[in-house]
């Protein structure tokens, strides 16, 4: 038996949690690292009280989505598949394309997309990234710090 009282772990609660808005800027980095950070910030597992089943992280801006690094031969190789619902209808894009197109930062939304929990708090969580593919972002007002890799 222990001699000195135990603290209860503390579960933080949404109401409770400070929110921080973030932006990155994603020219020149990987698309792997990138999205890792930003996962990690969305899910708040860079504060001190982070609660697994709690929405406790931040906001984050993603700029310049357009100028991310794939590594290796990924911008040939790596699909994005979607299905319309109708037989034999299964559209097929690369990631070179996309990062062409006028949707470039599909690419980075996806990628942390894939490393958020697949339940009801991870599409809250997704709620909380804005990617835009040039530099400028409409989020001045919330006075965003700038968010570092490492």
């Amino acid at each position: 038996m222990a001699t000195t009282a135990q603290r209860p772990t503390r579960s933080a609660r949404p109401g409770e949690v400070p929110r921080g808005w973030f932006v990155l800027d994603a020219s020149e980095q990987v698309l792997g690292r990138l999205a890792t950070r930003v996962a990690n910030v969305l899910r708040g597992k860079h504060k001190p009280f982070f609660t697994p089943h709690t929405d406790t992280g931040d906001f984050v801006i993603v700029v310049n989505a357009e100028k991310v690094v794939l590594t290796g031969r990924k911008r040939e190789q790596k699909v994005y598949r979607r299905h319309t619902g109708y037989t034999g209808h299964l559209r097929s894009i690369t990631a070179g394309e996309v990062l062409a197109g006028p949707h470039a930062d599909r690419v980075v939304r996806e990628a942390v997309r894939g490393m958020l929990p697949k339940n009801a708090l991870g599409r809250k969580l997704l709620g909380k990234l804005k990617v835009y593919a040039g530099p400028d972002h409409p989020h001045a007002a919330q006075k965003p710090e700038v968010l570092g890799l490492a």
